[in-house]
């Protein structure tokens, strides 16, 4: 980041109302700093990715999230020290443990847990309480993640989010259980109560609307616009099978046309909420007119600022609250007869030590859980190191699942998908089959066992690396880079497509193109898949070694990135 960005940060971050010489910006120093007074008549509370986790948890920040093109080095790609220095955040702080990776096993036990529902409650309504009328938006990733979402076909998560007040809603794993099954939530427990909105989803046959592209809101006498924007890629990134009917896609140009007919339909305020991922959004306000604000969801950053984007139409704020219910954003809006003339951001981490659970949710939980916990709390093995997967490329939490499925299959090499949900173990706790599951709880379980070519791995590899570090975002579709178990490589992510994935080695002996090597994987798209699902592959082989030693991760040597403010050492 040269000295010229990091001004124009500093500006950005001072106009959106982070309040750089305070080190109670955020929650730094007790829960004071959860009393945000309202700043106009519009307050919009915003999250997203909670991923099914009713329970607060621990959840380790990247210590990779590169940029490539113009977002090197940019928002959201900034981790470790380079995005405290770029938000003012003191080193070894609160907020610094909730952005950042840095030492996370000993600030976490300093910090406590993050997030869960029953202190998201609790923090919602003494946000509301100061401003009343305030909505609460979901940006998706919510009925997927956790054992018991899967079990109850996230039954469990919808009455959590009927509790906690939330109004509006798009979706994106929402969709893996099913067309059938989201239509029957939708017109059943939400009609009425919580709009799901989605402008890019329409029918394969006669390209009809799905859902309502938008919902037309007044708060405190102003008409506030919610348009929704799903994940556009979902038949792409899941099985198509789960929504064999419908259509998804970026849709720009229908994008502008239901911002033009919000505006139209009377909104002072519009609003997108979008499950785009960031980098696509900060596209995406570049070129659409009349978004006041993008609330994004996706790709699991937590970024302290709104950033302000200049368009034709005058300028929108883009923003991303994270993931695992850690944090709340909180959009609060002065609206003149002209629209938006003022606005305050914060990005607010939910500590559970600062903020009682609120008893309503909290039975709530406990209600829901109640016949699962035998299966929940069914202890697998101790680990002695840190457990976490986000990131660019391996974690160790993925380098578990990958070992399992080497071992247990007797193959290779592995492949995991690159999810970027899925909560953090410290060392020294027990693995529980709960554990296991927040790493693999998905409707396509299912292992396999194959052989590929070099070539084909090689393919396999420059594919992902595309999709991740495509220069265009519109080309982008979230997830991080597949992780690899057996197989060590090295990868250049500025180069150009085909040509990023470098050195590939097996046992110390380059890959053959022609060979064709036993590789183990999981999360099929295929239809016809029948393996063994991943949890009970990832179960054998914990039981086989209650203590579980530190995972040796097996991360491609990434090259160009020793200035990259967007990487930084695992810590």
């Amino acid at each position: 980041m040269t000295r010229r960005e990091f001004l124009h940060l500093l500006a950005v971050a001072s106009a959106g109302g982070f309040a750089l010489d305070s080190r109670r910006a955020l929650a730094g120093e007790g829960d004071a700093a959860y009393d945000l007074p309202p700043f106009g008549r519009v307050r919009l509370l915003h999250i997203t990715d909670t991923h099914a986790q009713l329970l607060p948890t621990h959840y380790r920040e990247p210590h990779a999230n590169l940029g490539t093109g113009a977002a090197r080095g940019r928002p959201p790609h900034l981790t470790g020290e380079a995005l405290l220095r770029a938000f003012g955040i003191a080193p070894s702080s609160r907020d610094a443990h909730a952005f950042t990776h840095l030492d996370f096993a000993a600030a976490a036990r300093t910090f406590g847990h993050v997030g869960g529902y029953a202190h998201l409650a609790t923090l919602v309504k003494r946000l509301r309480a100061a401003s009343p009328g305030a909505l609460l938006l979901d940006g998706g990733d919510t009925w997927q993640g956790s054992a018991t979402a899967l079990w109850t076909r996230g039954a469990d998560m919808v009455e959590a989010s009927l509790a906690l007040g939330v109004d509006v809603m798009t979706g994106h794993w929402e969709f893996t259980h099913g067309a059938d099954r989201v239509r029957e939530i939708v017109d059943g427990p939400f009609a009425g109560r919580v709009d799901f909105v989605a402008q890019n989803v329409r029918t394969a046959d006669f390209e009809d609307p799905v859902f309502r592209p938008f919902t037309l809101r007044e708060v405190n006498g102003v008409a506030v616009a919610i348009v929704g924007q799903a994940f556009p890629y979902t038949p792409i990134a899941h099985p198509r099978r789960f929504v064999p009917e419908w259509t998804f896609g970026l849709r720009e140009v229908e994008l502008q046309a239901a911002v033009d007919a919000a505006r139209t339909a009377g909104a002072t305020v519009v609003v997108l909420l979008s499950h785009n991922g960031m980098d696509v959004d900060l596209k995406l306000a570049s070129r659409v007119r009349g978004l006041d604000a993008i609330l994004g969801g996706h790709t699991h950053d937590g970024v302290p600022v709104a950033i302000e984007v200049a368009n034709a139409g005058g300028r929108t704020l883009v923003t991303n609250a994270g993931s695992n219910g850690k944090f709340v954003g909180v959009l609060d809006l002065d609206v003149k007869p002209g629209g938006v003339a003022g606005y305050r951001y914060r990005l607010l981490p939910v500590f559970a030590n600062l903020l009682p659970a609120d008893a309503g949710m909290q039975s709530l939980i406990a209600r829901v859980r109640a016949p699962y916990l035998d299966r929940l709390n069914a202890p697998l093995a101790v680990t002695e190191g840190l457990l976490y997967r986000r990131g660019n490329f391996n974690g160790s939490g993925d380098q578990v699942i990958l070992d399992a499925l080497r071992t247990v299959h007797d193959a290779e090499i592995a492949l995991s998908p690159g999810f970027r949900w899925g909560t953090t173990l410290l060392p020294g706790e027990t693995i529980t089959r709960e554990h296991v599951m927040a790493q693999t709880a998905i409707t396509y379980p299912q292992t396999t066992v194959t052989t590929m070519t070099g070539a084909t791995l090689k393919a396999v590899l420059e594919d992902v690396a595309d999709n991740l570090f495509h220069p265009d975002p519109y080309y982008q579709q979230g997830g991080d880079m597949v992780r690899v178990g057996g197989l060590r490589y090295a990868i250049d992510p500025a180069a150009r497509a085909g040509e990023r994935i470098r050195a590939m080695e097996l046992g110390g002996h380059p890959i053959d193109a022609a060979k064709r090597y036993k590789v183990a994987g999981w999360a099929p798209m295929a239809d016809d898949a029948n393996g063994a699902p991943v949890w009970d592959i990832v179960e054998t082989w914990l039981r086989s070694r209650p203590t579980l030693a530190a995972p040796v991760v097996n991360s491609p040597t990434v090259i160009g990135v020793e200035s990259d403010p967007g990487w930084s050492q695992p810590g």
